[in-house]
């Protein structure tokens, strides 16, 4: 059964907090003049599929820029465990319909392309039963396999998720054989169906969860599908200020 008749709001979401170990202060800081929030609020906005994209944050620091480039962010707690925690309080305050579309796309993440958004969407529109989507792009620069700030996938033919892990999956046994396996990063672009949302926070940290420190992996052990979207839009996280300064240089060379 498809939903194709059934019109969805689909509503971005963009968790953004002040407090951060690695870069505090981070949504507000500067890229090409402007803040970096305001980077990510103005390409969601180029989404055609999104019907509103909001900023939710515990700062008002974060929502008073947000205010002045003329966005929409709602203020939640400040004691959320993590983004998802954050999403969907925000959710919730949106009065989002139970069987719309939830995006979160990460406040870190100024240069994604707005296909991306479309692709990790389109999953949850075309499927009533799938719970929640993401993105995911095949590694092409080597030194992202043994990052573990780079998460690594695995995935069935169906393209449902089997694990993620900070570890490079599949571990190569015998790489003198001189074929290497083919590695696929998750990119932090997540769809969910909002009833989905609000059951998926509720639920027990899961053991998976609480070593490698990745959430999605609740949903896994829970017994929940992941689709994983192959896109072919990279997107650079801004973790630290050196990652700030490669997006200052991309959009450089761009600019050239």
């Amino acid at each position: 059964m498809k939903m194709q008749n059934i019109k969805r709001e689909v509503v971005a979401i963009i968790p953004a907090r002040y407090q951060s170990n690695r870069f505090t202060g981070k949504p507000l800081a500067l890229i090409a003049g402007k803040p970096m929030i305001q980077h990510v609020v103005e390409r969601a906005r180029a989404v055609d599929l999104l019907s509103r994209v909001v900023v939710a944050t515990d700062d008002s620091r974060i929502g008073e820029c947000v205010q002045s480039f003329g966005g929409e962010y709602v203020l939640t707690r400040s004691d959320h465990v993590s983004g998802t925690d954050r999403l969907a309080e925000a959710a919730d305050i949106l009065g989002i319909s139970e069987h719309d579309v939830v995006v979160n796309i990460q406040g870190d993440q100024p240069l994604f392309d707005a296909e991306a958004v479309e692709q990790v969407v389109r999953p949850l529109l075309e499927d009533p039963t799938l719970p929640m989507s993401t993105l995911i792009y095949k590694i092409v620069r080597p030194e992202e396999i043994n990052d573990p700030n780079h998460v690594k996938t695995v995935f069935t033919h169906e393209k449902y998720a089997l694990y993620f892990s900070r570890s490079p999956i599949p571990f190569q046994r015998n790489p003198e054989e001189g074929i290497s396996p083919t590695y696929y990063k998750h990119l932090g672009f997540y769809a969910y169906r909002k009833g989905f949302l609000l059951s998926f926070v509720a639920l027990p940290e899961g053991e998976w969860e609480r070593f490698e420190k990745l959430e999605q992996l609740r949903a896994l052990e829970y017994g929940y599908r992941i689709k994983v979207v192959l896109t072919q839009h990279d997107s650079i996280e801004v973790d630290t200020p050196e990652d700030l300064q490669r997006v200052e240089e991309y959009l450089a060379s761009r600019r050239k």
